[in-house]
């Protein structure tokens, strides 16, 4: 039985326990977070169990499970206490030159690396206080993150999500093909001939099935030969530039190489649909103001994406190209 309670009565604060050892899994991380000792976080989740009249988090394994009345009540503490945080920054004007903030972003691999570069190259010095972390996040709890806080925002493909999740399109990655520098079977230009003779590497987070590219290959009725298959473009990168094999990605791949020079960037010889990236963020962080600085900056470090030298080179190039796109599924798009 739940016993009847009233805001009244209750300290907020105790909330803000319960969503800490939500998030972190523990009492120990959940104190590291919120500055507290050990015995006030306790103490707290002492109360919060008497109140709601259930244990709340079970130990397995060294980490505090959510019982079911937990994960029943997380999104609605969490969505009240982002309110409680929106109306604080609209009493007290977000300055990122001098307000300690933590943002959390939502963001895939294929975009990690060159997005959070241009965007600590640019809030670095206005905003030295701003703590950025990125996450990824399953697309059918996207809306859901959101609107709970625990995401400010998010960019990824285009997604079905309903009207209180605000888009707007950031970013268009065309697709490039990436060689090692000095690639003995290839000269000025990539024809199809010799794209599909030679050896692939393939970046995908499936355990099985067709990636972005390959989908898209199927279609055509082409098929390439892939000769490895990793999960993060870092590797595909420093593997491509130790041997001749040929990777298909976004354009803004080879940025995370210490030394992009390693490798030659040609446009796909077939009508490959770009990456088309989209800005996230709930109706309920429309006004606010630390969002809109976070937004706004996430914008400008698309805008230096896009006038990077490969996206410049890759575009020219695109132009003589036939305006051809085959549709992607979402579950495919921009693994």
């Amino acid at each position: 039985m739940i016993i009847s309670m009233h805001v009244r009565d209750i300290d907020l604060n105790l909330f803000v326990v319960f969503d800490a050892i939500y998030t972190e899994g523990g009492v120990s991380r959940a104190c590291f977070r919120l500055n507290l000792t050990q015995p006030a976080v306790s103490h707290a989740l002492g109360r919060l169990r008497a109140m709601f009249n259930d244990p709340l988090f079970v130990r397995r394994h060294h980490v505090m499970t959510p019982t079911p009345l937990a994960r029943q009540i997380i999104t609605t503490v969490r969505q009240a206490l982002n309110g409680l945080e929106t109306t604080l920054t609209h009493t007290n004007r977000f300055d990122p030159a001098k307000t300690p903030k933590r943002f959390v972003i939502g963001l895939r691999n294929n975009l990690e690396a060159p997005m959070l570069s241009a965007l600590i190259n640019r809030i670095s010095t206005v905003a030295p206080l701003v703590e950025i972390a990125t996450v990824r996040s399953e697309r059918n709890n996207l809306e859901r993150e959101l609107a709970a806080g625990t995401l400010d925002v998010a960019i990824d493909t285009l997604l079905p999500l309903s009207t209180e999740v605000r888009r707007e399109q950031i970013l268009t990655e065309h697709i490039a093909v990436f060689a090692r520098r000095g690639h003995p079977e290839l000269g000025k230009r990539l024809d199809k001939k010799a794209y599909l003779r030679l050896e692939h590497v393939c970046v995908t987070s499936r355990r099985s099935g067709l990636s972005f590219e390959d989908f898209q290959f199927q279609r055509l009725g082409l098929t390439r030969t892939v000769r490895l298959t990793c999960q993060n473009f870092a590797t595909a990168c420093h593997v491509v530039s130790r041997s001749n094999m040929l990777l298909t990605a976004s354009e803004s791949a080879a940025s995370v190489l210490e030394d992009p020079g390693l490798l030659q960037c040609f446009p796909c010889p077939f009508p490959i649909s770009p990456h088309v990236n989209y800005l996230y963020w709930h109706a309920t962080a429309e006004g606010d103001t630390t969002n809109q600085w976070l937004r706004e900056q996430l914008r400008a470090a698309a805008a230096l994406l896009a006038g990077s030298r490969f996206s410049k080179n890759n575009r020219r190039a695109a132009r003589t190209r036939p305006k051809v796109g085959i549709p992607v599924p979402t579950s495919l798009a921009a693994e």
